[in-house]
Protein backbone atom coordinates (compact mmCIF):
# COMPACT_ATOMS: atom_id res chain seq x y z
CA UNK A 1 0.00 0.00 0.00
CA UNK A 2 1.20 3.49 -0.86
CA UNK A 3 0.44 4.81 2.63
CA UNK A 4 2.81 2.23 4.16
CA UNK A 5 5.73 4.22 2.71
CA UNK A 6 6.91 7.74 3.26
CA UNK A 7 6.73 9.64 -0.06
CA UNK A 8 8.57 12.94 -0.23
CA UNK A 9 7.54 15.79 -2.52
CA UNK A 10 9.27 16.84 -5.72
CA UNK A 11 10.06 20.43 -6.65
CA UNK A 12 8.96 20.72 -10.28
CA UNK A 13 9.93 24.40 -10.48
CA UNK A 14 13.62 23.64 -9.84
CA UNK A 15 13.92 19.88 -10.40
CA UNK A 16 17.65 19.83 -11.15
CA UNK A 17 18.56 21.87 -8.07
CA UNK A 18 16.24 19.72 -5.95
CA UNK A 19 18.30 16.62 -6.79
CA UNK A 20 21.70 18.31 -7.24
CA UNK A 21 21.86 21.06 -4.61
CA UNK A 22 24.14 24.05 -4.49
CA UNK A 23 26.04 25.90 -7.20
CA UNK A 24 26.61 22.74 -9.23
CA UNK A 25 22.88 22.10 -9.57
CA UNK A 26 22.14 25.72 -10.44
CA UNK A 27 24.75 25.79 -13.20
CA UNK A 28 23.69 22.43 -14.61
CA UNK A 29 20.05 23.56 -14.65
CA UNK A 30 20.97 26.60 -16.76
CA UNK A 31 23.06 24.55 -19.19
CA UNK A 32 20.30 21.94 -19.49
CA UNK A 33 17.87 24.59 -20.69
CA UNK A 34 19.92 25.70 -23.71
CA UNK A 35 22.05 24.30 -26.51
CA UNK A 36 23.91 27.60 -26.81
CA UNK A 37 27.45 28.08 -25.56
CA UNK A 38 27.67 30.36 -22.53
CA UNK A 39 30.65 32.18 -21.14
CA UNK A 40 31.31 31.92 -17.44
CA UNK A 41 29.78 35.25 -16.49
CA UNK A 42 26.58 34.59 -18.45
CA UNK A 43 26.24 31.10 -16.96
CA UNK A 44 26.76 32.55 -13.48
CA UNK A 45 24.23 35.34 -14.02
CA UNK A 46 21.55 32.96 -15.30
CA UNK A 47 22.25 30.51 -12.49
CA UNK A 48 22.10 33.36 -9.94
CA UNK A 49 25.51 32.58 -8.52
CA UNK A 50 28.68 34.63 -8.47
CA UNK A 51 31.31 34.23 -11.22
CA UNK A 52 33.74 32.93 -8.59
CA UNK A 53 31.25 30.24 -7.54
CA UNK A 54 30.70 29.20 -11.16
CA UNK A 55 34.44 29.11 -11.78
CA UNK A 56 34.86 26.63 -8.93
CA UNK A 57 32.34 24.08 -10.24
CA UNK A 58 32.64 24.31 -14.02
CA UNK A 59 36.14 22.78 -14.29
CA UNK A 60 34.97 19.76 -12.32
CA UNK A 61 31.93 19.33 -14.56
CA UNK A 62 34.22 19.52 -17.60
CA UNK A 63 36.48 16.85 -16.07
CA UNK A 64 33.46 14.61 -15.51
CA UNK A 65 32.46 14.98 -19.15
CA UNK A 66 29.06 16.55 -18.41
CA UNK A 67 30.13 19.94 -19.77
CA UNK A 68 32.18 20.83 -22.84
CA UNK A 69 34.56 23.79 -22.85
CA UNK A 70 35.78 25.67 -25.92
CA UNK A 71 38.45 28.35 -25.70
CA UNK A 72 37.63 31.57 -27.54
CA UNK A 73 40.21 34.02 -26.14
CA UNK A 74 39.81 35.90 -23.94
CA UNK A 75 36.87 33.75 -22.83
CA UNK A 76 35.97 30.10 -22.34
CA UNK A 77 32.59 28.92 -23.59
CA UNK A 78 30.64 26.14 -21.89
CA UNK A 79 27.73 23.94 -22.90
CA UNK A 80 26.19 20.71 -21.67
CA UNK A 81 27.51 17.61 -23.41
CA UNK A 82 24.18 16.14 -24.53
CA UNK A 83 25.83 12.83 -25.51
CA UNK A 84 27.13 12.20 -22.00
CA UNK A 85 25.07 9.66 -20.05
CA UNK A 86 25.11 11.67 -16.84
CA UNK A 87 24.21 14.86 -18.73
CA UNK A 88 21.22 13.06 -20.21
CA UNK A 89 20.01 12.37 -16.68
CA UNK A 90 20.29 16.09 -15.92
CA UNK A 91 18.25 16.87 -19.04
CA UNK A 92 15.68 14.33 -17.91
CA UNK A 93 15.41 16.11 -14.56
CA UNK A 94 14.99 19.47 -16.28
CA UNK A 95 12.11 17.99 -18.27
CA UNK A 96 10.51 16.28 -15.27
CA UNK A 97 7.22 18.20 -15.47
CA UNK A 98 6.59 17.29 -19.11
CA UNK A 99 7.53 13.67 -18.47
CA UNK A 100 5.20 13.55 -15.48
CA UNK A 101 2.28 14.86 -17.54
CA UNK A 102 2.89 12.24 -20.23
CA UNK A 103 3.02 9.46 -17.65
CA UNK A 104 -0.14 10.71 -15.95
CA UNK A 105 -1.93 10.14 -19.25
CA UNK A 106 -0.27 6.77 -19.80
CA UNK A 107 -1.32 5.61 -16.32
CA UNK A 108 -4.97 5.81 -17.40
CA UNK A 109 -4.61 3.18 -20.11
CA UNK A 110 -4.90 0.23 -17.76
CA UNK A 111 -8.03 1.38 -15.93
CA UNK A 112 -11.20 -0.73 -16.23
CA UNK A 113 -13.21 2.40 -17.08
CA UNK A 114 -11.42 5.31 -18.70
CA UNK A 115 -12.47 8.87 -17.94
CA UNK A 116 -13.95 11.08 -20.64
CA UNK A 117 -11.20 13.57 -19.84
CA UNK A 118 -8.53 14.25 -17.23
CA UNK A 119 -7.32 17.83 -16.83
CA UNK A 120 -4.44 18.83 -14.57
CA UNK A 121 -4.81 22.37 -13.24
CA UNK A 122 -3.48 24.58 -10.46
CA UNK A 123 0.18 25.14 -9.69
CA UNK A 124 1.39 22.09 -11.63
CA UNK A 125 -0.34 23.27 -14.79
CA UNK A 126 1.04 26.79 -14.27
CA UNK A 127 4.63 25.49 -13.86
CA UNK A 128 4.63 26.67 -10.24
CA UNK A 129 4.57 23.32 -8.43
CA UNK A 130 7.31 23.19 -5.82
CA UNK A 131 7.93 20.70 -3.02
CA UNK A 132 4.93 22.03 -1.07
CA UNK A 133 2.45 21.70 -3.93
CA UNK A 134 -0.31 19.20 -4.51
CA UNK A 135 -1.29 18.04 -7.98
CA UNK A 136 -4.88 19.02 -8.79
CA UNK A 137 -6.81 17.08 -11.41
CA UNK A 138 -10.33 17.28 -12.81
CA UNK A 139 -11.58 13.82 -13.76
CA UNK A 140 -14.64 13.70 -16.02
CA UNK A 141 -16.50 10.41 -15.72
CA UNK A 142 -18.85 8.84 -18.25
CA UNK A 143 -22.51 9.41 -17.38
CA UNK A 144 -23.22 5.73 -16.81
CA UNK A 145 -20.57 3.81 -14.89
CA UNK A 146 -20.38 1.03 -12.34
CA UNK A 147 -19.67 3.00 -9.16
CA UNK A 148 -17.38 0.50 -7.44
CA UNK A 149 -15.28 -0.16 -10.53
CA UNK A 150 -15.08 3.55 -11.32
CA UNK A 151 -14.02 4.54 -7.79
CA UNK A 152 -11.36 1.83 -7.73
CA UNK A 153 -9.98 3.03 -11.07
CA UNK A 154 -9.77 6.65 -9.95
CA UNK A 155 -7.98 5.62 -6.76
CA UNK A 156 -5.59 3.44 -8.76
CA UNK A 157 -4.72 6.40 -10.96
CA UNK A 158 -4.36 8.78 -8.02
CA UNK A 159 -1.99 6.33 -6.33
CA UNK A 160 0.06 5.93 -9.52
CA UNK A 161 0.43 9.70 -9.95
CA UNK A 162 1.40 10.09 -6.29
CA UNK A 163 4.12 7.50 -6.78
CA UNK A 164 5.53 8.90 -10.01
CA UNK A 165 5.63 12.54 -8.86
CA UNK A 166 6.05 12.29 -5.11
CA UNK A 167 3.36 14.93 -4.63
CA UNK A 168 -0.12 14.38 -3.16
CA UNK A 169 -2.94 14.28 -5.70
CA UNK A 170 -6.28 16.03 -5.23
CA UNK A 171 -9.03 14.84 -7.56
CA UNK A 172 -12.27 16.62 -8.44
CA UNK A 173 -14.79 14.35 -10.14
CA UNK A 174 -17.62 15.52 -12.37
CA UNK A 175 -20.01 13.78 -14.75
CA UNK A 176 -19.78 14.27 -18.49
CA UNK A 177 -23.24 15.87 -18.64
CA UNK A 178 -22.19 18.50 -16.07
CA UNK A 179 -18.73 19.22 -17.42
CA UNK A 180 -19.70 21.56 -20.23
CA UNK A 181 -21.92 23.67 -18.01
CA UNK A 182 -19.36 23.97 -15.23
CA UNK A 183 -16.49 24.81 -17.59
CA UNK A 184 -18.64 27.46 -19.27
CA UNK A 185 -19.62 29.07 -15.95
CA UNK A 186 -18.10 32.11 -14.26
CA UNK A 187 -17.05 30.27 -11.13
CA UNK A 188 -13.43 31.06 -10.23
CA UNK A 189 -12.36 27.42 -10.03
CA UNK A 190 -13.77 26.61 -13.46
CA UNK A 191 -12.33 29.75 -15.01
CA UNK A 192 -8.92 28.79 -13.62
CA UNK A 193 -9.23 25.31 -15.13
CA UNK A 194 -10.17 26.74 -18.53
CA UNK A 195 -7.26 29.20 -18.40
CA UNK A 196 -4.51 26.94 -17.03
CA UNK A 197 -5.68 23.36 -17.47
CA UNK A 198 -3.52 20.77 -19.24
CA UNK A 199 -5.42 17.83 -20.72
CA UNK A 200 -3.53 14.57 -20.15
CA UNK A 201 -6.27 12.31 -21.49
CA UNK A 202 -9.42 12.44 -23.56
CA UNK A 203 -11.63 15.35 -24.56
CA UNK A 204 -10.20 18.85 -24.72
CA UNK A 205 -11.61 21.71 -22.67
CA UNK A 206 -13.22 23.21 -25.78
CA UNK A 207 -14.83 19.87 -26.60
CA UNK A 208 -16.23 19.60 -23.09
CA UNK A 209 -17.56 23.15 -23.18
CA UNK A 210 -19.17 22.38 -26.52
CA UNK A 211 -21.34 19.76 -24.80
CA UNK A 212 -23.51 22.62 -23.49
CA UNK A 213 -24.75 23.24 -27.02
CA UNK A 214 -24.73 19.64 -28.18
Amino acid sequence: MLDDWYRGRMDFVHPVQAVIPGTQGRVLAVLAETTAELNLRTAARLARVSPSQASRVLPGLVELGLVERREVPPSSLFRLNHENVAAQLVIGLARARGTALERMGAALKGLPIRPVSVIVFGSFARREADSQSDIDALVVRPDEVADDMWAAGVEQWRTSVRALTGNPVEVIEIGKSEAGEKLSSNGQLWRDIVRDGVVVHGATIDELRGLVHA
